[in-house]
């Protein structure tokens, strides 16, 4: 009876290792070294040598093996084994999937820590998202501590001596986890940064801004980005279509069919975005955007400013044009005018979700007497569209005394209505050419003013560039020309500028007969640190 069960017992537990073993060439089933193949097995021990009961038969499922049972057939017992012949030395052995057996992981912490010390710091910050050992091991500050004191050690600190190594390793371990790693990166980036703050320098008494600014955003490959998002919270990115460069800013346009309609848009992102430079650039590598505005529609319905056969211009602070297709309410075009002062930065150095904060940079105290007010102020001022200038200036020696602040405003005139040496020329008329993919056009009586005013110290003080249009006067501004008057008014938080102009019939040109720089008094105060 033990022999029978012994015998059933056997025979189930090689029908279930057949069933699980793979197929092996020559039509054998692999097994373990203690089977033999065959329909009959040959085995010691008494009423062995017959087949077993339930073997062959089709459909016999067997009952499932007690514990007990699976230790008489695998365990320890002898005699319930399977003499080795030569047939069942020939059977493949299975072997474990290399997938499975990782012997790199095996080895001790610092022989890995040594394996990795030989590579560089980017094949470094690769392999530590390869697991959670090689992110713990990668970061180790020993080794990032050599590799940054290998590239900037002559450029910082170099001990001199023995001793003063062993200060250094006191020092890396004061410091928290990570440290050497994040300094190593943040002076690589700091480095990629003085490169073309360098080329920054170089400043231009006429605008105060540095001559090199379209230089260095054409040299690091820099573009602008709009991300539209309508109220379905569906996203939209669009890239540049065309880029006008100028004196003191840039004017970019983007135009195709992505658009949702006016109505459904809800916000506007601005990004600048840093494209690789290589010739063949990786396909879908992610570029570095930087925020540099938001345009939320929700909190403003926009402003009219001009209009065509075809298209509604609407105006959006800050600075944002959109281009209406007129009977459609789709969007043709969006068009943004930005000024160059800290452009290079807004456009490099924020982050895809906050804007680049220029740090506070204030002139010295002014020791002169404070009733005497602003003085010594400059102007660089530029009216044009997205292919010429229409009238620039320079204006210096600007003031306003303290006797003179209207209504919370410093008025600094820099044209004088009475004074007709100070009246200027336009040169052509005032319109606004656009594009889109397949038609063009201008619209009248709309331009781009573009302006800088410099304090004092020839410190960039209030910078503008944004959409401006002209409106008939109500009455006649200057009794020594013939002509229709007209006005052209920016107002915004930081300031305001007013303009007077006359549309003289026979030259069939505007002058300039009236400009008002006017600057908030809080302004003034928080810059100059007074109290007006």
């Amino acid at each position: 009876m033990a022999a029978g069960r012994g015998e059933f017992f056997q025979s189930l537990l090689d029908g279930l290792e057949r069933t699980q073993a793979p197929q092996v060439p020559g039509g054998q089933q692999p097994g373990p070294v203690r089977q033999q193949p065959g329909p009959v097995r040959q085995q010691s021990g008494p009423g062995r040598g017959r087949p077993s009961p339930g073997r062959g038969r089709p459909g016999w499922r067997g009952r499932k093996k007690p514990r007990a049972a699976r230790s008489l057939v695998s365990g320890s017992d002898r005699s319930c084994r399977e003499p080795k012949t030569k047939d069942t030395e020939n059977i493949p052995k299975k072997k474990t999937s290399p997938s499975q057996e990782n012997n790199l992981q095996r080895l001790p912490s610092e022989i890995l820590i040594k394996i990795l010390s030989y590579l560089d710091a980017s094949s470094l910050f690769c392999i530590s998202h390869v697991s959670r050992l090689f992110n713990h091991l990668a970061n180790d500050d020993v080794m990032w501590h050599k590799i940054y004191m290998s590239e900037f050690g002559s450029q910082t600190w170099k001990p001199k001596a023995a001793d003063d190594a062993a200060v250094v390793t006191v020092e890396v371990g004061d410091h928290s986890a990570g440290h050497w790693k994040r300094m190593y990166f943040r002076t690589i980036a700091g480095q990629e940064v003085n490169k073309w703050r360098r080329e920054l320098r170089d400043i231009s008494p006429y605008t105060g801004l540095p001559r090199q600014t379209e230089w260095v955003l054409r040299n690091l490959n820099v573009s602008w980005e709009l991300t539209v998002c309508d109220y379905y919270g569906r996203k939209n990115t669009l890239e540049q279509s065309r880029a006008y460069f100028f004196e003191s800013s840039v004017i970019i346009r983007w135009s195709g069919s992505c658009f949702p309609k006016y109505q459904n848009i809800s916000n506007i992102q601005l990004y600048g975005v840093k494209k690789d430079t290589l010739t063949n650039p990786k396909p879908g590598k992610p570029s570095w955007r930087s925020l540099i505005s938001t345009l939320d529609m929700t909190r403003q319905s926009g402003r009219f400013i001009g209009k065509d056969r075809l298209i509604t211009l609407v105006h959006l602070t800050p600075d944002f044009i959109i281009g209406i297709w007129r009977g459609k309410r789709n969007v043709a075009f969006v068009m943004v005018s930005l000024h160059f002062h800290k452009l290079v930065e807004k456009s490099l150095l924020g982050s895809p979700v906050c804007p680049y904060s220029q740090p506070a940079d204030l002139p010295p105290v002014d020791p002169s007497d404070p009733e005497f007010g602003l003085h010594g102020f400059s102007l660089h001022f530029v009216l044009h569209n997205t292919g010429t200038e229409i009238m620039s200036g320079h204006f210096r020696q600007l003031s306003c005394r303290r006797a003179q602040i209207n209504r919370g405003h410093v008025e600094l005139r820099v044209i004088n209505r009475t004074n007709l040496s100070q009246h200027r020329s336009l040169s052509g008329n005032i319109k606004l050419p656009w594009k889109s993919e397949e038609l063009e056009g201008s619209v009248e009586d709309c331009c781009i003013i573009t302006l800088t005013l410099l304090d004092e110290f020839q410190k960039p003080f209030w910078c503008l560039s944004s959409p401006i249009c002209t409106t008939v006067a109500r009455k006649t501004l200057s009794f020594d020309y013939s002509g229709e008057h007209f006005e052209m008014q920016h107002r915004e938080r930081e300031g305001q500028v007013k303009m007077k102009l006359v549309w003289l019939k026979e030259q069939k040109q505007f002058f300039l007969i009236s400009l008002i720089v006017c600057v908030p008094v809080s302004k003034v105060n928080k810059h100059f640190s007074t109290d007006y």
